[in-house]
């Protein structure tokens, strides 16, 4: 019996575009409301939301396979990654990553020797159904997902770089860090940034890799969706409470 299929990388592949959504509140029954909404992804947010290891997982239960769930790690450390990839997550994002040297040894962190240096303890893990998944080993890497986020200048820089590492199936431009990097702090919506994020998105498609972001706003949304980037977050859960909170109270 070989490890699940990861359907959010498979539609990768065909170039669908699928829109997501980023769940930080850290609580499985937020995560699992917000699964049954129709979003073909979720990010559960290790990096900024308060989500430790067993927070983690609680989520990954409580989303199941009612919409893809995506573990945003809080760094690219590797017994990290690890021990995300042991909970149950096969798609993975990592943040900040600024060269491809930084990209290759992402790469070897989700993969087994001797692709790679992932700790093998898979048979004790839920990822492998507690080792009821006799070819988890040998059929593990084909369903993991791998996505890097570029959102410095550093990064930007080191684009075709990063690009050129194999095993990369994603680049996520994460907005508001550019634009923070850029000096425009909590304006990602600012030309010069837009003008950047656009050149990123399109070298990224162009090198047959799959293009991500992250936006509230629905015109930017809209047109990242006609440039054909392949997975678009459009909020978050903390956004859509707090929105349709103000709106309730402002009806009366």
């Amino acid at each position: 019996m070989p490890a699940r299929t990861n359907p959010f990388k498979a539609r990768l592949k065909a170039g669908d575009t699928q829109i997501g959504l980023w769940v930080s509140f850290g609580d499985p029954s937020v995560a699992e409301l917000c699964a049954h909404t129709g979003f073909d992804w979720l990010v559960i947010d290790g990096e900024h939301g308060p989500n430790g290891l067993r927070d983690v997982m609680a989520q990954l239960r409580a989303v199941g396979t009612k919409t893809h769930p995506i573990v945003r790690t809080k760094d690219d450390n590797r017994a990290d990654i690890k021990q995300m990839l042991d909970i149950g997550a096969q798609t993975i994002l990592v943040p900040m990553v600024e060269s491809g040297a930084q990209a290759a040894e992402i790469v070897r962190s989700v993969h087994y020797p001797t692709q790679g240096a992932r700790g093998v303890g898979a048979a004790l893990a839920r990822a492998s159904g507690y080792g009821t998944i006799p070819d988890y080993l040998t059929t593990a890497a084909d369903q993991i997902c791998l996505l890097l986020q570029v959102e410095t200048m550093a990064g930007l820089e080191a684009l075709d770089d990063i690009l050129s590492v194999n095993g990369v199936d994603g680049i996520f431009v994460g907005p508001a860090d550019l634009a923070a990097d850029m000096g425009h702090i909590g304006n990602p919506g600012a030309p010069e940034v837009q003008t950047a994020i656009n050149n990123a998105l399109t070298r990224i498609r162009a090198a047959g890799k799959a293009a991500g972001i992250l936006t509230s706003d629905q015109k930017l949304a809209q047109g990242y969706i006609d440039m054909g980037c392949e997975f678009v977050g459009v909020g978050s859960d903390v956004g859509a409470l707090l929105g349709a909170l103000r709106a309730l109270r402002a009806t009366y």
